[in-house]
């Protein structure tokens, strides 16, 4: 087995070793999982308020980058927040994060500009990249996988909570009160969150182990990935493809990555260790969960788009058009974590769950127009719950593949690659949709659909391209589940994939 962690096992503070009551576990779990909700609902909140944001900021040109740059900064300080809360303990880093996050939040309230507005998302992102890794951190410290069954519930519930609420708020506050309302809503959220984080953790447990901060390999990925995004942004609006800017960025991109390489390989302690990307199962697993989990992000930031603009419904209705993809990817999780821990071939569900999804997004692909919202409603929720089967699958096969002290790293480098997806591939269909429909400058829908009429073309065949690159993106992940090399599951990870949720 490659070895991914060389430092000494973590040791618990001094004083701090006492088993934890039932009780006093219940009262931790509860104040991490709000500070889950916070970043869980944040994610699903925005999308249907996307449109109406940059209706009335007079800019749909640069939307995409809203999503792109938190999940860019969150990708980047993930990894950071995982050795910070090693040195300086789970709770003083939570609490940091909630702060942050709460900063970023009040910054985008009061932003005037879709520019202000893109840097106090990435001042959110850093806030809330740390707080569902810290949690799900949090809980591995307090339940042993044997114990988690008790609190699936818990989990289950933020996330279908989030799911379900988020898209109807964000239409709601987006139509009836003011787009930051979304943002203001974090405010005493966050507030709440952090009093009962505050007390709670109090009596967390301390494992720790002093990190080296890998600050210029985080600056690599990031660099690497905003010149690659710009590329992506500016192709074919700003500047031809072929044309030296673009083609300079996309050279730069590559040279970044090159060094980041290189830096992953040289550091004394690399942002992410090179060692967790030579364990096959991990590298096949992380790359399935990459480009199934970076599609569905992609389709819950463009979908509202396409309700608004193609179907003509508004924010409010959008919102609920959105819920059977939000919702489906947690029934089908549910369904694969469960079954994975009672069956020897736990491949063969998300197997047949990406297949159908697959074939679902083909039916959009050729008949979306001719279809009725209802039936794109139901296929919608298809092709969530088959991707939801493959989430459980790609964690608890990557847990498994390494040693127990090793679960943190592999979980982050997981997380990490995952957000790092969902950004290429939103940039990637906000590409498909600025460059299909000849936009330059549009700050209404009104407008996106004037300049798709003087380029010829109809804003649902433009969204068919959309549709037909997330298939490409579901097609790939199920390439590399078909790779993933299906090891037994030791008596541990099976009981966690009976609580593995989409998270």
């Amino acid at each position: 087995m490659d070895t991914m962690d060389q430092s000494p096992p973590a040791q618990p503070h001094p004083g701090q070793s006492k088993a934890l009551s039932q009780t006093e576990i219940r009262t931790i779990i509860i104040g991490v999982l709000l500070a889950m909700f916070l970043a869980a609902l944040d994610q699903t909140i925005i999308a249907t308020a996307l449109p109406t944001i940059g209706r009335e900021l007079g800019d749909l040109e640069h939307l995409s980058w809203i999503v792109t740059v938190y999940l860019l900064t969150s990708t980047a300080v993930t990894p950071l927040y995982g050795k910070l809360s090693d040195s300086y303990g789970r709770r003083s880093i939570m609490l940091v994060g909630i702060v942050v996050f709460i900063a970023g939040s009040i910054a985008c309230a009061l932003a005037p500009s879709m520019f202000v507005l893109i840097l106090a998302r990435g001042l959110q992102g850093i806030g809330g990249g740390g707080l569902i890794a810290l949690a799900q951190t949090i809980i591995a410290d307090l339940v042993p996988p044997k114990e988690r069954g008790r609190y699936q519930v818990y989990f289950a519930s933020v996330f279908m909570t989030s799911s379900l609420l988020g898209p109807v708020l964000g239409g709601f506050f987006a139509e009836h009160l003011h787009w930051s309302v979304i943002f203001w809503i974090n405010l005493p959220l966050g507030l709440i969150a952090f009093a009962i984080a505050f007390q709670s953790l109090k009596k967390l447990p301390r494992f720790e182990r002093p990190h080296r901060l890998d600050l210029l390999g985080a600056t690599l990925l990031i660099t690497a990935t905003v010149a690659l995004l710009l590329a992506l942004s500016w192709g074919g609006i700003h500047f031809p493809w072929s044309s030296l800017p673009i083609l300079g960025l996309f050279a730069g991109s590559v040279a970044l990555w090159i060094l980041f390489a290189l830096r992953m390989r040289l550091a004394p302690e690399p942002l992410i260790p090179s060692g967790v990307l030579h364990n096959p199962v991990v590298r096949m697993g992380v790359l399935a969960a990459c480009f199934g989990m970076g599609t569905y992000i992609g389709l819950t930031i463009y979908l509202p788009i396409y309700f608004e603009s193609v179907r003509g419904l508004s924010a409010s209705l959008s919102g609920l058009a959105l819920i059977p993809l939000m919702a489906g990817t947690v029934i089908g999780a549910t369904l694969s974590g469960r079954t994975m821990a009672r069956v020897k071939h736990y491949k063969r569900l998300p197997t047949i769950g990406l297949l159908v999804a697959i074939a679902a997004t083909g039916v959009l692909v050729l008949y979306g127009e001719a279809l009725s919202v209802t039936m794109v409603e139901i296929l919608l929720g298809i092709i969530s719950i088959g991707l939801g089967t493959l989430l459980p699958v790609t964690m608890v096969t990557t847990q498994n593949a390494v040693a127990p002290h090793q679960m943190g790293t592999a979980t982050g480098t997981a997380n990490f690659f995952r957000s790092l997806g969902g950004a290429f591939i939103v940039a990637i269909f906000g590409a498909i949709v600025l460059s299909g429909s000849g936009i330059t400058g549009a700050a209404s829908f009104e407008a996106l659909g004037e300049a798709a009429a003087r380029s010829g073309v109809n804003l649902a065949d433009v969204f068919s391209y959309v549709f037909l690159a997330a298939m490409a993106g579901f097609g790939l992940a199920l390439a590399f589940l078909l790779a993933l090399e299906e090891r037994p599951l030791r008596g541990s990870a099976a009981k966690a994939a009976d609580v593995a949720i989409a998270d």
